[in-house]
Formats: C-alpha cells, structure tokens, sequence
C-alpha cells in the first residue's frame, strides 16, 4: 500500500471539514425555516405561516362597476357574495353621508333601503368572510345620472311657524306624480310626542300628511323631504332635499251653526267667545263640515267674477279676511251688511262678521276673531243647507274618515 503523502492528507482533511460545516448549515437552515412546528411532529404543517397566508375563497361583487357613470338612483346598487356572507358595507356620498341599506339573504347581498341622490359620486366598501372566517374586501367607486327633468314640491306650512291643531303638512308638486310611493316613502314626517301620522294623495300632484286626530297643542313637527333622485314620473327626478320643522300652537276650533247665526271660538275645549255670524243666503249656502285656515288678509279684494258670480259683488276693501277653502270661502270682516249678523244668512257663501271699513275699530267681532286666530285653526259649519266642503278644497282632509284616508 501506498503512503499518503503530507499534502493529500491535508486536502482530504479540508474536503471532510468543508462536508461538516455544510452540513452544519443544513442543519441550522432548516431549523430557522419552519418555525410554526409545535414540536408535535405531526407533519401536516399545522398553524405555519402557509396556513395563515391562503386567500379566502369568498368573491365580493359590487353593481354597478367600478367608475360607471350615469347610474340610475333607484335598483342600480347592489353588492353581493358568492363562497361567503357579507359582514360589512359601507356606501358614502361625497360628503361622507352614509346610505343606509341593509344584508340580506343570511348574508348573500346588500341593497340601499332608500334611493340614491343625483349627479353624485359614491364609494363602496364591502368585506366577506369565507367558511374558514378569511376576509375579502372590495372597493368601487361610481357616480349617478344628472337627470334632464325634474320636480319639486311646494308645501305648507313654513319652516320654524307655529300653526293650529288643523294643520296638515301638505306637498303640491311642479309635475304630476305617476310613481307616488317612490315620492312619499322620501317625506319623512316625525312627532314629539309620537302620533302615528299617515299621507294622503289628491290627484297626482298633491300630497297631504296628517294625524287620525287634530294635532296636540305643542306637537313639534319635523319634516324631511328627501326628493333629489326620486324618479317621480318617468325621467323626471326630484331635486330637493330639506329638513323643516313646525309647532302645533294652542288648541282653537270655532264652530259656526248657521241657523242658529252664531259662532262659538273655544281654547282648549273652552268657550271663549260667541260671535253673531251671517252665512250664505238660500242659493248661496255655506259648505258644511271642517274647515281650516289657510290664508290670513288684513285687506283684500273679493270680486264675483272670481268664483262663478258674475258681476254680482266687486268690494275692494274687504277687512279681516281668512281663507277656509281653494274654491273662494272666507270667514271675514263686513261693515255693509247692516243688522244681518246673529239675524240672518246674507252673504254669497262666505261667514261674515260685523266690521268697520277700514278694519281699525280693533272691538269689533271680526277684528277679535282675526287677531285671535293663527294658520291651521279650524272652524267648523254645521246646520247649513249644503253639502260637507270635499276634503281637497283647501287644507280640509278632515272631513275624511281615518280609513279613507289612509287608503
């Protein structure tokens, strides 16, 4: 056998040193690289970093996509999972006002429980959970139509003023409704103290919001008409959103018996006052039934041929006027009609009170009675030979039964 020589022995000893700290390495590597073995020895990986970085299988969808433009306000938005259940959608304006909506389908889908505003961008934020609880989340962004057409209502009464216990909050609109759930589910009517309060509908383009029964003395009224987006007829889009409020003053109703020619003024349940009356003369009877208080004048002109008379009267000066109907009745002032008042029926419809031209005598019935009475006070006529005033002539839903009008 051959020697080994001096220099291969040291290269032999130098690849054996370089196997060792190989090895070494090896060794130290895998102990560093699987560092979520409990020590079990199980093999299956458990709680490694593999586990806790696999994506959830839950898929997110958002309608419309994302960076559309000109989405309808109404059934355009809808989020939706599929391998998962929704935990959380948030839907804001610009402003970052949230739109309130709802997850149903045990967690399949989202939809808004109101309509969208228009010509406004919003952002959506939705998360799911899949079976194992991973998360996946979904973002978009999209802005609604600027319609071409639009509405609005007027309504009645004004924001911040006090008003009688026959008020009704009433909405006359600039175009004819033909989708009139769409436009009354965006009013908004709220009470202290609570009183259920329900709308009703006149025609197409008027609405009118009251409680079963006269309103409570210092009932506060708030009102929000959320009208932008609303798809009231047929692309045409409502394009107001306000908040008003109203408080219900105290309780005045007057009855009127027309036979009788006198009027009772009560607060609260209480007479207070009885005033000799005139109503309308055989032909010209005053209507029956409630009616309210729409329109206070201390002067105005009241002319026949307003109100299908003709040339019958033309008074230019007629003193302490109050409207109780569209069609034309008041209950006010009269210095011309001599010693009729708790005598006789002598005018064309309307309640008259003994008055002074000019109106300055400030003791005169009428004066009292105009400078006692507020918008939405109520006077009641009864005994007369007409028929009860139709509840859509002027402010008189009252003269409807509680069923009826909730129809």
């Amino acid at each position: 056998m051959r020697p080994v020589s001096g220099a291969s022995a040291r290269g032999r000893r130098g690849r054996r040193g370089l196997a060792l700290i190989a090895g070494s390495l090896v060794l130290s590597l895998a102990a560093c690289g699987g560092g979520g073995d409990s020590g079990t020895g199980d093999g299956k990986g458990k709680g490694t970093g593999e586990g806790r970085g696999a994506q959830s299988t839950a898929a997110v969808s958002i309608a419309p996509k994302s960076g559309a433009t000109g989405v309808d306000t109404s059934g355009a938005l809808k989020v939706s999972v599929a391998k998962g259940e929704l935990t959380e959608v948030t839907v804001k304006d610009e402003k970052g006002a949230k739109v309130q909506g709802a997850i149903t389908g045990g967690g399949a889908s989202w939809t808004p429980s109101t309509h969208l505003a228009a010509a406004t961008r919003y952002t959506v934020h939705a998360v799911a959970k899949d079976s194992e609880g991973r998360e996946a989340a979904e973002d978009s962004t999209f802005t609604t139509l600027t319609p071409k057409n639009t509405f609005v209502g007027n309504f009645t009464p004004e924001d911040g003023s006090t008003v009688g216990v026959g008020m009704p909050f009433s909405v006359h609109f600039t175009r004819g409704i033909t989708s009139p759930a769409a436009v009354e589910k965006a009013i908004h009517v709220k009470t202290e103290p609570a009183v259920d309060v329900e709308g009703h509908w006149f025609g197409n383009d008027r609405l009118d919001f009251r409680p079963e029964k006269y309103w409570k003395a210092g009932t506060k009224v708030t009102v929000d008409l959320d009208l932008d987006g609303v798809e009231g007829r047929d692309g045409v889009y409502g394009k107001q959103r306000k908040t008003l409020t109203f408080t219900i003053g105290r309780n005045q109703v007057s009855v009127v018996d027309a036979k009788k020619h006198t009027m009772k003024v009560t607060q609260d349940g209480k007479v207070v006052k009885t005033l000799p009356v005139t109503t309308g003369k055989p032909g010209y009877d005053t209507w029956n039934g409630q009616m309210v208080m729409s329109e206070k004048l201390a002067v105005t002109r009241m002319n026949g041929e307003t109100v299908g008379y003709g040339g019958e009267y033309d008074i230019k000066d007629v003193p302490h006027a109050i409207r109780l109907t569209t069609s034309g009745t008041f209950i006010h002032g009269n210095y011309w009609g001599g010693d009729v008042f708790g005598n006789s029926n002598a005018s064309h419809g309307c309640v008259g009170l003994r008055d002074v031209r000019g109106g300055y005598d400030g003791s005169v019935p009428a004066a009292w009675f105009f400078n006692h009475s507020m918008i939405g006070d109520v006077v009641v006529v009864k005994n007369s030979d007409d028929r009860t005033v139709s509840p859509d002539n002027g402010l008189n839903g009252w003269n409807m039964s509680w069923a009826d009008w909730k129809k």
